[in-house]
């Protein structure tokens, strides 16, 4: 069966949830075996309230906008059933989380987590990769070479295509390493089926076995505080 995952972006009114800011906009992307599908997931949202100033100015989403958007409570269940089992991969989760938390709780739904079976933070997983570098979105698109260009203001679904991408990038190692673990390589395979009797063994001629002699005869010399060489105090 193919595994399912869910790459997830959302903006909000402002950065706290817990002072009543409210999620404005969800964009998901679907990846089923690594592959993007074209079954995403969109919605504004109206969140009942005005958009702080600061935030406006990060996705250019505005109250008149949203104003005539549907409500939290008329997409949750969409919301909900779209997401239903998948892995949810998603940069700094815990801040969506939260949000999002908050908003299935006001419609009588329960937990993000209880929907899905994973939740992935991309945040956490390049830190551990980069630590001391910058791991925002944009700093992770330009070391994996994904275009965004197109990225002026944040946008939910925008984003999560962008988050897909550096997703898929960020974990490309991993699915070699698994295909390394589970199929040894033709060499290995072939080394395994060599018969010991049947090796030839390459004696050393007169003229290298003089030459070896030299060549430990100068590291006796070299080495005489140490005790010679190794070889011959091994062999001798």
């Amino acid at each position: 069966m193919a595994s399912r995952q869910i790459v997830l972006d959302t903006e909000t009114t402002g950065l706290n949830a817990r002072l009543g800011d409210r999620v404005i906009e969800i964009g998901c992307i679907e990846l089923l075996s690594r592959n993007v599908t074209d079954r995403s997931f969109h919605t504004y949202v109206d969140p009942q309230r005005d958009v702080d100033e600061g935030a406006s100015r990060v996705h250019g989403l505005t109250r008149e906008f949203l104003s005539d958007k549907p409500k939290f409570g008329d997409i949750a269940k969409q919301f909900v059933d779209y997401l239903q089992g998948a892995e949810l991969i998603i940069h700094n989760a815990d801040f969506d989380v939260e949000f999002l938390d908050q908003e299935l709780a006001l419609a009588g739904f329960r937990k993000l987590s209880e929907y899905s079976s994973k939740i992935i933070d991309t945040l956490a997983m390049a830190r551990e990769l980069h630590p001391g570098k910058r791991n925002s979105l944009d700093a992770l698109c330009e070391r994996y070479a994904v275009n965004n260009a197109h990225r002026t203001l944040h946008g939910a679904l925008l984003d999560a295509r962008l988050l897909a991408e550096v997703y898929l990038a960020l974990t490309r190692g991993q699915e070699s390493l698994v295909m390394e673990l589970d199929a040894p390589s033709e060499a290995a395979v072939a080394a395994a089926r060599i018969d010991a009797k049947k090796l030839t063994v390459l004696r050393a001629s007169a003229e290298e076995a003089k030459a070896h002699e030299k060549v430990l005869d100068a590291i006796d010399q070299t080495a005489k505080e140490q005790g010679g060489s190794l070889w011959r105090r091994l062999t001798g």
